[in-house]
């Protein structure tokens, strides 16, 4: 493996028997390695363990190979372990960049969080919430009925955003989505594109009244007055994928996608 681009590989994997068995095979079948010692790391499961994967490795971000043991695996190359070395030398590479969230409550407690989907806030109680929203300190919305509203990645827009009604956005087209969740007043709007430079700022009105949460990606803060959302662009994290079949493909392909 002298002349590879990668020459070190780490294994990790999700928790389904299968993943677990199959992560065991690899592991005994190439020279597995400490992650810090890694150039490469290989993830074994669904989208979940991919995201988690993601995150564990913002301080050191080393490209991740996926193979997909799960449902959809939109983050996932198909799994076959036959070929892997050669996979990882053709794969291509795809740069994508979190979302950071700050996050204050009614007692202007601070918390800060990274997204690589979506940072997403909803109601938790029985009546809608209301919500002012500003871009780069410029009120947009000045009173957004709604369970929610979310702003998506590129990466993140065929997730929950798409579920939202949201946009598909190419991986490299420098955008933000912004979309609203079950919007009551204004009843026709139905989201914004923004500059990826864009900072989105989310005030809860009578947010005692109407509480709300927030989340980025799995991480939830409860009962929030403000939310303050804008790209962390000096961290990119690295995604291989096989030849062909890169995320900006794929993110291509789901808009022409019928089913």
């Amino acid at each position: 493996m002298s002349n590879k681009r990668f020459k070190k590989i780490a294994f990790v994997s999700g928790d389904t028997p299968e993943a677990r068995a199959t992560v065991k095979t690899l592991r005994d079948r190439y020279e597995d390695v400490p992650l810090n010692e890694a150039d490469v790391l290989v993830a074994l499961g669904g989208d979940g363990i991919m995201l988690q994967t993601l995150h564990s490795t913002i301080s050191r971000p080393i490209p991740i190979y996926g193979m997909n043991f799960g449902s959809i695996g939109f983050l996932m190359n198909e799994y076959h372990d036959g070929d892997l070395i050669e996979r990882l030398e053709q794969a291509e590479e795809n740069i994508i960049h979190p979302l950071k969230l700050e996050a204050y409550n009614g007692q202007d407690e601070h918390w800060c969080a990274l997204a690589i989907n979506e940072v997403s806030l909803f109601r938790r109680s029985h009546q809608a919430a209301k919500l002012k929203i500003s871009v780069d300190g410029r009120t947009r919305i000045s009173e957004l009925i709604c369970d929610g509203v979310m702003v998506a990645t590129p990466a993140g827009s065929t997730a929950y955003n798409l579920s939202a009604h949201g946009p598909i956005l190419p991986v490299g087209a420098q955008l933000l989505a912004l979309t609203p969740i079950s919007p009551f007043r204004p009843r026709r709007w139905r989201g914004a594109l923004l500059s990826n430079r864009a900072t989105v700022e989310v005030e809860i009105l009578e947010h005692e009244k109407r509480p709300v949460n927030t989340v980025a990606d799995h991480r939830e803060f409860e009962d929030v007055r403000k939310v303050i959302i804008s790209e962390q662009s000096d961290i990119s994290l690295r995604l291989l994928f096989d030849e062909g079949h890169a995320l900006d493909e794929r993110i291509i392909n789901e808009q022409f996608n019928y089913s």
